[in-house]
């Protein structure tokens, strides 16, 4: 038998009042907050729109709920973005999409911000459980940044994975952490990156007590790296059935994969949102196709929700809590 949980990848977009409100703030910056003297109108802001979004998802039924990394101006550069060793240069795009980020260049030693958990902490206050942590996976992470410091690709990805398991370890209690990995189809590691990126995995999920889901999207994983990614220590792996149900189906036929699974089920960059029932379709359809008795099914977007307008995003949460609401389904 097989639970179904309802959650996001996070990455949520502004309320529309929050992005006025901040607009209007001068010499606004998202990444200046770790400063220590930031403006209090801003503090504010940024509280009042995340007890927003929490409530939102725990007043649709959210099984997982996500602090929404409002303020996350370079999505899942953001962790590297404001640290001390980084400088932020020049606008980069994501992937092939058009979202952008500041491209981090790595300029000396990394070592832990703290920016992450006091976001969890504040989230924790209003949540009474199923708190989600999200953090980027440490092979995207190193993707999306330049090195100019270590000089080896290897040492690199090592030096990325201790930054995000010293955050990660500074945590407050959490029940899952998602490790947003799209990097590992968008730019696929080469023989020997494949096995290190796993391991550079492992080496954040080793530092929280949480189930971790080590989630990809964008397409599905090339066959050999995704038999590394199924050596890594995490509890799920993310298959986004929106970009390529067939291959990620085939991988898992072909390979298997953990006791759980997340499954990207709607599309976080399409205003359409798909009806809870379809949703719940698109679940019993997987756990038919790969002949699954797994633990747990989440239920998520493919992507984070920062592409979709306000009442859209809102809407698809809705939908997401209303599909997972049934008890079980049999594999």
């Amino acid at each position: 038998m097989t639970q179904v949980v309802s959650t996001t990848p996070g990455l949520f977009p502004l309320p529309d009042w929050a992005k006025d409100e901040l607009s209007r703030l001068k010499g606004h910056q998202k990444s200046d907050l770790i400063s220590g003297d930031e403006d209090p109108e801003v503090v504010d802001a940024y509280d009042r729109a995340r007890e927003e979004v929490l409530s939102l998802q725990q007043s649709a039924g959210l099984d997982r709920v996500t602090e929404g990394q409002l303020r996350w101006d370079d999505m899942i550069a953001h962790p590297l973005a404001v640290a001390d060793a980084v400088d932020t240069r020049g606008i980069v795009r994501y992937y092939n999409n058009n979202n952008f980020y500041r491209e981090p260049v790595v300029t000396g030693d990394l070592a832990a911000t703290g920016d992450v958990a006091p976001e969890l902490d504040a989230a924790a206050e209003h949540v009474d459980t199923g708190l989600q942590a999200v953090l980027p996976g440490p092979y995207s992470l190193a993707d999306l940044a330049t090195d100019e410091h270590y000089g080896d690709d290897a040492a690199f990805l090592d030096a990325i994975a201790d930054f995000l398991a010293s955050e990660a370890d500074q945590f407050p209690d959490i029940e899952t952490l998602f490790l947003l990995e799209p990097s590992l189809v968008e730019n696929a590691p080469g023989e020997g990156a494949d096995e290190r990126a796993s391991e550079a995995i492992d080496t954040v999920a080793s530092a929280v007590d949480a189930d971790v889901i080590a989630h990809t999207y964008w397409g599905a994983i090339e066959e050999k790296v995704y038999a590394h990614l199924m050596d890594a220590d995490v509890d799920a792996i993310g298959f986004d059935l929106i970009a390529d149900h067939e291959q990620n189906v085939y991988n898992v036929q072909e390979y298997g994969t953990k006791d759980d699974v997340a499954l990207g089920l709607v599309d976080g960059q399409n205003t359409f949102v798909e009806p809870p029932e379809t949703i719940r379709e698109r679940v019993e359809w997987f756990v038919e196709q790969t002949d699954g008795d797994y633990d747990t099914v989440y239920a998520t977007a493919n992507t984070g929700l920062f592409y979709l307008p306000v009442n859209k995003f809102e809407a698809t949460v809705e939908a997401l809590a209303e599909a997972a609401a049934i008890e079980v389904i049999s594999a």
